[in-house]
């Protein structure tokens, strides 16, 4: 799975919930691929949900066609353990994310034909937790 080799800070708060109406202005337009899938909505997308995306892409896309990820978690989660009660601190780090803001594009697709990229794309957007939509670099 994906994540950082060194963090300067083990362990983040936890951030405000405030993000219906904002929209991501970095990484929203197309930079390596043909086709991309870019996100609608604002979730958290784990290591886990981008690395079975990519396996679903790829393994459409064959050993023909290119993936390019454009999103790395680097944001902490941490998690107590099961029935622990309250207080004594915060809990130990237990996976790494990235907060996913409209616009956002996932992931690029290049050397395949449309209808490939479009159903490999179709199924990596399955995987994760955001509503997504297929663009491509003539609609970007």
């Amino acid at each position: 799975m994906l994540a950082p080799k060194k963090v300067k800070h083990r362990k983040w708060q936890t951030g405000r919930k405030k993000l219906d109406n904002k929209v991501d202005i970095r990484g929203s337009v197309m930079a390596f691929g043909s086709f991309g899938i870019k996100a609608t909505t604002h979730a958290r997308v784990t290591s886990n949900q981008i690395e079975a995306a990519r396996k679903a892409c790829q393994r459409e896309l064959t050993k023909i066609g290119r993936v390019w990820i454009r999103i790395f978690p680097d944001r902490p989660v941490t998690q107590k353990a099961a029935n622990v009660g309250m207080g004594k601190g915060k809990g130990d780090l237990d996976h790494y994310c990235f907060e996913v803001l409209p616009g956002r594009i996932i992931f690029e697709v290049d050397g395949v034909t449309e209808i490939v990229a479009r159903e490999a794309l179709r199924k990596a957007g399955t995987k994760l937790p955001v509503k997504t939509r297929i663009i491509s670099r003539e609609l970007a």
